[in-house]
Order: C-alpha cells, then sequence, then structure tokens
C-alpha cells in the first residue's frame, strides 16, 4: 500500500479506535507473557534493596519497542542487582511523540484537547500493568507538577514570543529546542512557516517541555535515581528527560532500535545523533583489521542494497542496471558525476555547532547553484526514500522545495524522487565525488572509496577518511576542486572500513531474545527459554548493555572477536521450548 495513503488512513476515527486498541492489546499480551514466564521461574531469586536505582523512562507506553525492551531491560537488571523504576505519562502531556498531523488533520480538535481522547486512552494503563506485573515501580508524570505549576507554565507557554521559544532554556536545559523537533516532527516538516497552525503546536509542545521538566524534576527531588534509560534520548518528553538527568549528574543512557535486525544502539550521555559525531577515533581505530573482518563487512555491505539483514529498508528491488539509470535520468556518459545524497527535512532537528550551513535545504539550493557554473559536472541529488517509505512519511520534500526554487533545474542537475525504485547505492558508487550532509550512508560510500564531503552532522565527521567542511567558503573551495578522478587510498579506505565494521557491528548490539515480529517499523517479539536467560553470562550483547548502563562500560558489542563467518555470533543459542511472546 502507498505509505502516503496508509498515513490517510489515520483520519479515519475508526482507525485511531483501532490502532488504539490494537497496541493495548499487544501491551496486555506482553504483560500476560511475563507472568506465565515469572510463573515457570518462581525459584528465581531478586536482591536489589540499597542497590543502584535505575529509571527506565518509556514515557510513552504506546511505543511498542519501549514498552518490550524496557520490560526486558527492568528484568536484566534487577537480576544484576540493581532496582529498576518506570516513568510513564498518564493523559498528563499536551503533545508528545506519539501523534501527527496524519492522525490530528484537524489541529483544532488536537490542539482543544491533546490526544486525550484516543491516544492517551489505551497508552499508560496497558504499559503499567506490564511494569507492576514485574514488581517494578511505576511513577507517573502528573504526580509531580503541582496544580499551581500547571497554570504558570500554561501562562508562560501562552505568552512567550514564538520567536523566542526554539532557544528558551529552563535550568540550562533546552527546553525549546525539542519543543520545535517535536512540532517539526509533528507536522513532517523542516519548517513550521507554511503550516497555517504551526505556532499554536509549536506552543503546545512548548507547554509539553516545560511540563516534562517540571515532572522530572518532581521525581528526582524525591528519589534519588543513578541511572536513567530512555530510548531516543530527543523530541518531548524523551529528550528533556533526558537533559534534565544528565543536568543533576547521573549516568544517562539511550536507546533506539539498529539498522541491523535483533539489534539495538545504546549511546552514553546524549542522543545518539550527537553522540556518533563526538566519539573518540580511539574506540574503533585500533581494531585488529583482518581479511575476515574486511569479508565479513563487504558482505554486509552488498546486503544494504536490498536491505536483506535489516530491521529497516527502503528499496527492497532496486533498479541497478547502470544503464538503464543513465538514460531513465538523461545522463551524459562524458562528463563526471556528482553524487548528492539529502535527508529527511524534519528528522532529528538539533542545533549543530560544526554545520557549514544553517539548514539541509540551504545547503542544497546554495550546491545547485553552484553547479549551475559548472556545466563540465553533472549533479545527481538523491531524495531520501524515506520521504514516501519512512514510518512518518514527509509532507516537505526534497523534491517540492526544489520545484519552489527552480521551477527550471540547471541542464546538469537530475534529481531522482524520493519514490524512484532507482539503487542509491549504484548511482553513487559510480559517482567521482558525493557530496553529504547528514546522511548515514557516508560510512559505506567511504568504506567503498568513494571520496565523501560533509557539510553537515554526518557521523563520519572528524574520523579521518572524508573532507569535512564547516563554513560555506571551505564547502565550495572543496567543490572548486571536483572532478578529483581518484579513490581513497588504501590506508585511508582501510580506516573508512574500521569505522564502518565499528558502526554496523560493534554499536549494534544483537540481543538474541528478540526476534523480528509484528507491529510494523522496529515491530519485535521476544523468546525466552527461562527468566535466568537474562541472567550475567547468558547473552553477550546483553551483558554489554547493562553493564553500560550500570558501571559506564563502553556500549561497545567485541564482533571481532565472535564473528562467525559473515555472520556475527549473538550468544546462548534458544532451546526448542522457549516461550514466545504472541
Amino acid at each position: 500500500m502507498n505509505h502516503r495513503l496508509k498515513q490517510s488512513f489515520k483520519r479515519l476515527h475508526a482507525v485511531k479506535r483501532l490502532t488504539g486498541w490494537s497496541r493495548a492489546r499487544k501491551t496486555r499480551e506482553l504483560g500476560l507473557w511475563w507472568q506465565k514466564l515469572l510463573t515457570l521461574d518462581e525459584a528465581t531469586q531478586f536482591s536489589v534493596e540499597g542497590n543502584p536505582r535505575v529509571l527506565l523512562a518509556t514515557s510513552l507506553g504506546a511505543y511498542q519497542p519501549a514498552s518490550r525492551l524496557d520490560s526486558l531491560l527492568a528484568m536484566a537488571l534487577k537480576l544484576r542487582g540493581a532496582e529498576p523504576h518506570v516513568f510513564l505519562c498518564d493523559s498528563f502531556l499536551p503533545a508528545c511523540q506519539l501523534v501527527d498531523a496524519y492522525f490530528y488533520p484537524n489541529q483544532d480538535k488536537f490542539l482543544r484537547h491533546g490526544s486525550r481522547h484516543d491516544v492517551c486512552r489505551t497508552c499508560t494503563e496497558p504499559t503499567a500493568a506490564v511494569f507492576e506485573a514485574l514488581d517494578v515501580p511505576v511513577h507517573q508524570f502528573s504526580r509531580y507538577v503541582a496544580d499551581s505549576r500547571r497554570h504558570e507554565i500554561g501562562e508562560l507557554a501562552a505568552d512567550i514570543p514564538a520567536r523566542e521559544i526554539s532557544g528558551y532554556r529552563s535550568s540550562n536545559i533546552a527546553v525549546g529546542e525539542h519543543a520545535l523537533a517535536g512540532a517539526l516532527r509533528f507536522f513532517a516538516s523542516g519548517s513550521l512557516d507554511r503550516e497555517p497552525r504551526g505556532e499554536e503546536v509549536l506552543r503546545s509542545y512548548f507547554r509539553a517541555a516545560l511540563l516534562t521538566a517540571e515532572a522530572t524534576r518532581g521525581l528526582l527531588d524525591e528519589i534519588e535515581f543513578d541511572n536513567v534509560v530512555l530510548h531516543h534520548g530527543l523530541y518531548v518528553p524523551q529528550g528533556i528527560i533526558c537533559e534534565q538527568f544528565r543536568a543533576r549528574g547521573a549516568r544517562v543512557a539511550t536507546w533506539h532500535p539498529a539498522y541491523r535486525r535483533g539489534c539495538f544502539t545504546f549511546s552514553e550521555d546524549n542522543t545518539y545523533h550527537k553522540t556518533f559525531i563526538d566519539e573518540p577515533t580511539a574506540k574503533w581505530e585500533g581494531i585488529p583489521w583482518t581479511s575476515a573482518l574486511d569479508s565479513s563487512l563487504m558482505e554486509y555491505l552488498e546486503s544494504r542494497r536490498c536491505g536483506s539483514r535489516d530491521w529497516i529498508s527502503f528499496n527492497r528491488q532496486p533498479i541497478e542496471s547502470l544503464e538503464e539509470i543513465s538514460s531513465s535520468l538523461g545522463l551524459d556518459p562524458d562528463k563526471p558525476w556528482i553524487g548528492m545524497l539529502t535527508n529527511v527535512l524534519w528528522d532529528a532537528q538539533l542545533h549543530y555547532a560544526a554545520n557549514a550551513f544553517p539548514s539541509l535545504l540551504d545547503w542544497t539550493v546554495r550546491t545547485i547553484e553552484h553547479f549551475a557554473g559548472r556545466p563540465d559536472l553533472q549533479l545527481i541529488i538523491r531524495a531520501h526514500p524515506a520521504e514516501v517509505s519512512g514510518q512518518l512519511p514527509a509532507r516537505q520534500t526534497i523534491s517540492d522545495e526544489l520545484t519552489q526554487a527552480f521551477p527550471v533545474l540547471p541542464d546538469n542537475v537530475f534529481v531522482i524522487p524520493a519514490e524512484s525504485q532507482i539503487s542509491t547505492y549504484e548511482v553513487m558508487l559510480n559517482c567521482d565525488t558525493v557530496l553529504i550532509y547528514a546522511t548515514k550512508m557516508g560510512i559505506e560510500l567511504s568504506a567503498f572509496g568513494v571520496p565523501v564531503v560533509v557539510a553537515g552532522e554526518a557521523w563520519i565527521r572528524n574520523k579521518g577518511f572524508s573532507f569535512d567542511t564547516s563554513t560555506p567558503e571551505e564547502y565550495f573551495e572543496l567543490l572548486n576542486q571536483l572532478p578529483l578522478n581518484r579513490r581513497l587510498d588504501g590506508p585511508t579506505k582501510e580506516r573508512a572500513r574500521k569505522y564502518a565494521y565499528h558502526y554496523f557491528f560493534r554499536r549494534m548490539i544483537p540481543l538474541e531474545f528478540v526476534q523480528p515480529g509484528r507491529g510494523g517499523l522496529f515491530g519485535f517479539d521476544l523468546r525466552l527459554d527461562s527468566i535466568d536467560s537474562l541472567a550475567p553470562g547468558q547473552s553477550l550483547g546483553l551483558d554489554v548493555i547493562c553493564d553500560g548502563i550500570l558501571n559506564g562500560a563502553d556500549f561497545i558489542y567485541p564482533a571481532e572477536s565472535c564473528a562467525v563467518g559473515d555472520e556475527e555470533a549473538t550468544s546462548t543459542p534458544l532451546s526448542a521450548d522457549h516461550l514466545t511472546l504472541p
């Protein structure tokens, strides 16, 4: 089904009710599954008194990956002597990450009631019941904000000039930045300027961010936590909770489902969107590189052309005939190709100090203007497929923006729209150089030896194998040197491959309990022999995660030590009588 058509179904009241009922049913099944497993393992002993207190800031009960993984982490932490608690929103916030403009095309209704009449009804109670069945204390947002403070926060959110919201900080917490990121995500757009109710929705997210900050402060004033674990680490409410705990000096761990199936990425202290940029190169540049690791990496990267080993894939049946691609685009075979990869405009819109341009759109437009004066080169722009096939399709697309900026594109500039089946890999691997802003594909292209120029917050920045720019002047000076007419040299390419291996195999931590299942993107089921399967020493991936949470160890899976053929070893294999979440 067309992804935008699928999103449009959200508008139907019956679909909203069915979606909420389905989420609640799956969460209740999760609770029953845990109860059955605990019944089978009645002899399992937990001792948590006086040990590290860890807050699992699940926050959004209806976010299925969080309720499942956090419940698994809760039991694993208890088996390691920790005392897990859970923090949940209880229909308290006027806006959050679970809602969007596809779900609420009528923003008037959303602005009056928030999501209390639909999403909230099936969000908190089923998830709270799961953790209560696991004997894990549950804390709800509303308990920690006095009525008087709610009123004051409402007045502030209503009265502050809109232009001041994005930069607003409370006790040095970037409340406004996360509120803006949340509002942009709600509209699936990189700007609020064209949204008639954009300012009002932004104020709603700002109020939600302030309420989250107040609730988190209240919880921390009452209970001292050593650690917090939460998904994403940005948007509302997670970004606020993350910053609040960091300001109190607690250890912060954020997570997100990774590209590789059954794997998760954990980061220390901040959202992974930022930590990967600043990660010290010493974490990976010393990997003892071997032909076996090289083969394992390159076989996996080849599989990413259609995503056969991944949770996420944007093009399962790519067009890979270079002749067909060149002919359909009208490319001149005698002129060098320069590739350009864009991102989804609304995604993870945070501030990054090193970016050469104020926005991805500004970078794209100015790059096209530059190439208009370079008829000796051909610029091939690939719009990100997730604009149409992602979990939240973009309502503001690169193609639409470029049509507005350039009614007629320069003759040497070509755009591959997001919905095209043309293989991004086939095109970019045949380019002289590729220009990127924030895409992770720079990791892969560098590993294949393709020179990559970085203008934004791409994770390969500062890793020693890309051409990094931090000002427009640096960027255009590099463009003036094109074409390069060469690939990365041997040592540089090996360095790029070490980082690619580090990212795809060491920072993506496998959990053998997680099996792809229902629930759309990142939908997964849990499969366990017994509670003791979560104990120390039973799962290397889980040991890495828990050691990082409790002791501050690196969230790095030692894949190079346990590689088996072209796959990576997980841990203890499941027996035939494992219990599977229905």
